[in-house]
Parts: C-alpha cells; structure tokens; sequence
C-alpha cells in the first residue's frame, strides 16, 4: 500500500468467519465501532471492557450486527491483576487460540493519578497493561492463524519522549501532555521491538501498529484542555493546516487503519498504518513513517525489559 493506491475502506475487509478477536476498549469509539466491523465480517469478537454496565450495552450492539456470538470480557489495563484475570478468561474462551489482539484502550491528558500498583496512570494504561496482555496472550496467538497484534498508537507519539529512568514522573514534573506522548510513544516502540523479538524466535505472529490520525470520539474532549497545543504544534509540524484538525474526522473513518492493520493480507509486521491525509490527521489508510526513536533497537530493548520488571510479566517471545 502507498499514498497513491486506491482508497482502502470497510467493504475491503475480507471474511472473517472462523477468526477470533480480541478488542480492548471496545465499549465505545474506535473499539465499538472495530468490533461491530469484525463482527458484522464473521469474526468471534471479544470485548474486553473496563466498565460492566458499558461493556453490556456494546455487546447488546454487536450484537445486532454479529454472525458469530461475541463475548464480553472484563479488563482494566491499570490494574496488571484484572489484565491477568482477562487474558485467563479470554483463553478459555477461545479454547486457547486467539488470532487478532487490538490493543486499542487509552486514556488522554488526566491530572496526574497512580494505580494501585503504584504507576502513572497513562503508561500504566495504555502502555504496561497492554504489552502485560499481549505477553499473557501469546500462546494463544501462536496458536492462532496469521495471528496479530495491533498496538493503536497516536500521531503525537512522533513527539514523545521516553524517560526510561522515570516513566512515572517522580522526579520530573507531570504534564499530562507529556505524559501522554510518553506512553503513545511507548506503543510505537513496543511494537517495533515485539516484531524483533518474534522475528528472531522464527514466530509467523505479526506486530503491527496503527494510529487514528485526528478522530472525533471520547478521548478528543481532553484536548480542550492541557494538550490542544502539542496536538497543534504535532500537526502543524507534520505538515497538516489548522482546517484540518479543527474538522477532524468521525470514529469510521479513523477506525480504517486499524482495521486495515488487522485485517488487509498485504500487512508486513513491523508496518506502522495512519490516514494519508496532510499531516497524518485524517484520510484513508496506508503506511507511514515509524518515529525514529522508535526504531532504536536499544531503547525497544531498554522499554522490555523495564516493562517486564515492572508487570512481572515473564515476557513471550523472550
């Protein structure tokens, strides 16, 4: 795929019958929206949802759409006991193969807030409770048919920094943007190194990421407040207008390179996808470039281990 081939969207996903997959956040937003596509395709969709009462009412709507009977899985990423609950439950399930995991869960620009294992709550959530569940899962997605892993990311990880002397902000001061691009930087660079890590161990799983561009959906309420200038300044740099962020784009559109990541045959691990759009803020999917720090083998290797240490997560592939 290039920024020249043709427009990519939903009608191209091919059938997902027999094909089982998990998807995290999938009450609402790009996660509802992702499920109901996979399960309107045939695919055994897994929600894994923080919330019950959400989680209920998002399974009722796949539902509607579904030709395989999805489930519901309960699942917060800042508790590394409920991601261990999770990935136990959703083995059993899927009788132990699991053929797409979408990482797709994520908080945006909170005061500063610790889990209850101690963490700053935006890495803990949307960097260390996923890379916890995708270790945990892996058995089940060697298991699975050219099984993936999608990590959704953000066009503002490009302006992350990670400190991987303190992730948590405990000498430096919190800012929630910061901390933001932090852990969506963390995603990126994750993926890179999970696709090393399989590639040496000979796996056929791939490691993809994704990013939304600029998607009107729950999570873009936090950019009225500490992080609308660096989601600016990340735009504008990237070659993006004013226009095209203040229009944005709706949750179906920026669902496309997820779903592309998850489904399209041409799909290369290692492949970052994004909208092609000026800038990376909107469009249809293709490949677009992986932020240089997020292809330094040393940092990749610096985040898995430090990730390990932290989740006590015996990590897979080691």
């Amino acid at each position: 795929m290039s920024r020249s081939s043709s427009a990519w969207t939903e009608a191209d996903i091919p059938g997902q019958s027999g094909r089982t997959v998990l998807v995290t956040g999938a009450n609402s937003g790009l996660g509802l929206h992702t499920a109901r596509v996979l399960a309107a395709r045939g695919a055994t969709v897994l929600l894994a949802c923080r919330d019950a009462g959400r989680g209920q009412r998002a399974l009722a709507a796949v539902r509607t759409v579904a030709r395989a009977e999805p489930a519901l899985v309960s699942c917060d990423l800042a508790s590394l006991d409920s991601v261990r609950r999770c990935a136990e439950r959703a083995r059993e399930l899927t009788d132990d193969r699991l053929d797409v995991l979408i990482s797709n869960a994520g908080i945006m620009a909170p005061p500063r807030t610790e889990t209850a294992d101690g963490f700053e709550a935006q890495f803990a959530t949307n960097h260390l409770g996923h890379a916890a569940l995708t270790w945990l899962l892996m058995p089940a997605l060697r298991r699975g048919t050219e099984a993936r892993v999608v990590t959704v990311a953000s066009l503002v990880g490009h302006r992350g920094r990670l400190d991987l002397a303190d992730p948590h902000f405990h000498r430096r001061r919190y800012n929630p943007a910061t901390a933001y691009a932090q852990s969506k930087l963390a995603n990126i660079v994750f993926a890179q190194e999970l696709q090393r890590r399989l590639t040496d161990a000979g796996s056929t799983v791939r490691s993809v990421a994704a990013h939304p561009g600029y998607t009107r959906t729950g999570l873009t309420t936090a950019m009225a407040g500490a992080y609308s200038q660096p989601l600016v300044r990340a735009v504008m740099s990237a070659g993006a207008r004013i226009g095209d962020l203040a229009l944005g784009q709706p949750a179906r559109t920026g669902t496309l390179p997820q779903l592309y990541a998850a489904t399209a045959p041409d799909v290369r691990g290692g492949d970052y996808l994004g909208p092609h759009g000026p800038g990376g803020v909107r469009g249809y999917p293709t490949r677009v470039r992986v932020p240089r720090r997020a292809l330094d083998p040393h940092t990749g290797r610096g985040l898995w281990e430090l990730t390990a240490e932290l989740t006590r997560v015996t990590p897979d592939p080691a």
